[in-house]
């Protein structure tokens, strides 16, 4: 099979001339094509080929999102990340996430990890409106505050034992806000597109150099995944103190 399901939706790169084959899939009520990524509101190119709407519900590590595919992204690629990260957060921490979108992040550590709190922080409306339908959803809004609009001008300072910043574009132009949002000391948890050369060196210059004089520990460098032709995704776990 050419594509991936989300919730009901079958979603392929390509217009398909032939449905029948996929029709057959159980559970697919929908079936869309599924083009770029465009802008700092990741809003993706979609075309319905088959059924009626686009919105749906997937079930992931036992956590649910609804969302609606032409609105918003879903990366699947980020799936061991996610999981990885319930493993890392305690009861009695508190966590930033800076670019929350529907609750990628922020859902999945308050199932399973339930922090004592998770503060929440998404530009775009869609993607803020689905994040709230979420928290709703998978019963968490005794742990997760969502608050819409910039996180450098909206997120909180001096609160955090951890800060997510699982967006990959201008992610190093918040840094400054991810470390501001810690505590005394900290963890941040940074997502960069990187050429391959600079895998592991320019994401870690970065935070250097937005720590100031703080000290920095690299604790983890991973790669999520191949995000083009001699570039990876990764993310840098780095303690802040």
């Amino acid at each position: 099979m050419k594509g991936k399901i989300l919730g009901d939706i079958l979603l392929v790169r390509e217009d398909q001339d032939d449905l029948q084959e996929y029709l057959k899939i159980p559970g697919v009520n929908k079936i869309v094509k599924l083009g770029h990524i465009n802008g700092p509101h990741r809003k993706p190119e979609v075309k319905l080929l088959w059924g009626e709407g686009t919105e749906t519900i997937h079930k992931e590590n036992r956590c649910l999102y609804k969302m609606d595919v032409s609105q918003v992204m879903w990366a699947k690629g980020n799936t061991a990340e996610r999981i990885r990260l319930t493993k890392l957060v305690g009861e009695d921490e508190t966590v930033v996430d800076l670019f929350a979108g529907i609750g990628y992040f922020s859902i999945p550590i308050a199932v399973h990890a339930r922090p004592t709190k998770v503060y929440a922080v998404e530009i775009n409306h869609v993607s803020y409106h689905y994040l709230k339908e979420n928290i709703k959803l998978n019963r968490v809004t005794d742990i997760v505050e969502p608050t819409l609009g910039n996180c450098r001008d909206v997120a909180p300072q001096n609160v955090a034992d951890r800060v997510l910043m699982g967006y990959i574009g201008n992610t190093h132009e918040y840094l400054d806000v991810a470390i501001n949002a810690l505590r005394a000391s900290g963890v941040i948890h940074y997502h960069e597109a990187v050429p391959e050369k600079l895998m592991f060196t320019r994401p870690v210059r970065r935070i250097q150099s937005a720590a100031l004089d703080r000290e920095v520990e690299i604790i983890n460098q991973r790669i999520i995944k191949k995000y083009a032709p001699g570039v990876y995704h990764v993310v840098i776990d780095a303690k802040i103190g």
